[in-house]
């Protein structure tokens, strides 16, 4: 599921290297172009190829955290128990969760073996300011497609992912659980105890 998630993530990493009106984009449209793009990128360019984790973290700093809306995926990870966090810890919370996809897909996003990635279109967005993108995986002669939906909402700056969901498992309700383990055991600090550890150990394996 990394390695999925990793080419999930991929497909928004060039995003910033788009003009201005590429917000106003349809949220299939913007996909299906970063998608071409960013792969190409990939292909190009050897330290990527090679594994260069330093770059690879850069990239996704620069280039993919601003189309992301990790406040709204954090609330819905914690669900009921976001509540319970004082806006100190919510910010924090926030943080936390955003260090820890980052550095736990980063790896995966090396792993990039010219998986081709289709996008299905919307038919009809209207004023819609939510819709999901649907795309297919294609990973190669013997194996599965693998579905990836992107939950997008429109924001003044442009459409932001706030859940994706692969092959049918979502990632903020595959979070939620262990999120909601954690504050029942520890309460909201524990949990932020519990993310700040596990994002050292992941700072640890670079």
């Amino acid at each position: 599921m990394k390695k999925i998630l990793g080419v999930m993530i991929l497909t928004f990493s060039s995003l910033l290297a788009f003009p201005a009106w590429s917000v106003e984009m349809a949220p299939d449209r913007l996909v299906d172009k970063t998608v071409k793009e960013v792969i190409e990128i990939i292909q190009k360019d050897e330290e990527l190829k090679n594994g260069n984790k330093d770059k690879m973290l850069d990239l996704i700093e620069t280039k993919i955290l601003p189309h992301f809306n990790f406040t709204r995926m954090t609330q819905l990870a914690m669900g009921q128990h976001w509540s319970k966090a004082e806006p100190g810890q919510q910010t924090k919370l926030v943080d936390e969760f955003r260090t820890l996809l980052v550095r736990t897909y980063s790896n995966a996003l090396t792993t990039y073996n010219h998986e081709t990635i289709k996008v299905n279109p919307i038919k009809q967005l209207g004023d819609s300011v939510e819709t999901t993108v649907r795309t297919v995986v294609v990973q190669g002669k013997g194996k599965e497609p693998v579905p990836i939906d992107y939950s997008m909402e429109k924001k003044p700056d442009g459409w932001k992912v706030y859940d994706v969901t692969v092959a049918g498992v979502s990632l903020v309700t595959n979070y939620r659980g262990s999120f909601n383990s954690q504050v029942r055991k520890g309460g909201v600090e524990g949990l932020l105890k519990a993310l700040s550890d596990k994002n050292k150990s992941l700072e640890g394996k670079k």
